[in-house]
């Protein structure tokens, strides 16, 4: 009896040890991603959207998304004078929660478009009259595309969010000298881009493909960027990443479903992201109208790319992005 009495008071002990070892572990967790986490929003105390007051541009009126298909606004900007506040950047990702397939449409910022109730523009001055939500008004009225939720991104914070990312950088093949613009010279050749550095690649248009190269350039930024999401690092630095990211990028999506998008894209992690821009080849003119020089694309060609490069598989959607960019 006595030997299964101690048999009992090792195990029992066995247990506390055990215990008491998992509570420590999950309160270093703990401590850790709250650390993590104050870390990354001291980063982004220069944050725009720290300081601005919610206002009607904060209404976001998108529909509830449907078959498991989400599509998110993406806004990059930093509302430099000299461009009036205009989104620098806009893209829709696409996300199909069945195949936990990615896609993102890049959209021209020049694109020539009937805004809603304010005539005919170009797709960037949406931004400046109404916020996100008159930019997916224009979306649905000119390509019939709904949008479900809105992504902001303050230029500001790109290089931290991309150094914390890949604090080893990212490699880009960079095929001439650019300079005018990014306030820095990057040389040609392979190179491996920082933050400062990244952003200035994805931000410069004075070559000869003007703008049309900075969307090339930004969709191989962010098809490299996910791809390095996906790192051990990078969940490592999740906890950072989301404090700076709460600073530095305005969204109506939910936590949820965040966590949703993070897990299917974690789940099938070697799945590329396919992309495509409109307009896409041969379905524009670009005349000098009264808002400057625009691009007039044909829609019914371009709504027709649109809806093919959503339903068809990814290796139709590859071969899409491959004409664009040839």
């Amino acid at each position: 009896m006595r030997r299964i009495d101690k048999k009992k008071k090792r195990g029992r002990k066995a247990i506390k040890i055990a215990l008491a070892l998992l509570l420590i572990c999950i309160g270093l967790g703990v401590y850790y991603w709250v650390d993590q986490y104050k870390q990354g929003q001291s980063l982004a105390e220069d944050s725009s959207f720290n300081k601005k007051d919610k206002d009607e541009n904060d209404i976001f009126d998108g529909p509830e998304p449907q078959y498991g298909e989400i599509n998110v606004l993406l806004l990059g900007t930093d509302a430099r004078k000299d461009e009036d506040g205009r989104s620098d950047s806009l893209m829709i990702a696409h996300y199909n929660q069945d195949k936990k397939e990615a896609k993102l449409i890049s959209i021209m910022r020049d694109t020539y478009v009937d805004i809603p109730n304010h005539g005919k523009q170009k797709i960037n001055a949406a931004f400046s009259i109404g916020g996100p939500e008159l930019v997916r008004q224009t979306i649905k009225e000119n390509f019939g595309l709904d949008v479900h939720y809105y992504a902001m991104v303050d230029f500001k914070g790109f290089p931290k969010i991309v150094d914390i990312i890949a604090p080893n950088g990212i490699e880009v093949d960079i095929p001439y000298p650019m300079s005018h613009g990014i306030g820095m010279t990057l040389q040609p050749g392979v190179q491996t881009l920082h933050g400062d550095q990244l952003l200035g690649y994805v931000r410069f248009r004075y070559d000869y493909k003007n703008d049309f190269g900075r969307v090339e350039r930004q969709q191989e930024v962010l098809t490299k960027l996910k791809e390095e999401a996906v790192s051990l690092h990078s969940l490592m630095s999740l906890p950072k990443l989301l404090g700076a990211a709460d600073g530095y990028i305005d969204t109506n999506l939910d936590k949820m479903t965040m966590l949703s998008i993070a897990k299917g894209i974690l789940d099938n992690k070697s799945q590329k992201i396919a992309t495509l821009r409109i307009p896409i080849d041969n379905s524009y003119d670009d005349p000098d109208t009264n808002v400057g020089r625009v691009l007039d694309i044909d829609f019914e060609t371009n709504i027709k790319a649109i809806e093919q490069f959503l339903d068809d598989s990814t290796d139709l959607a590859d071969k899409n992005d491959k004409e664009n960019v040839e």
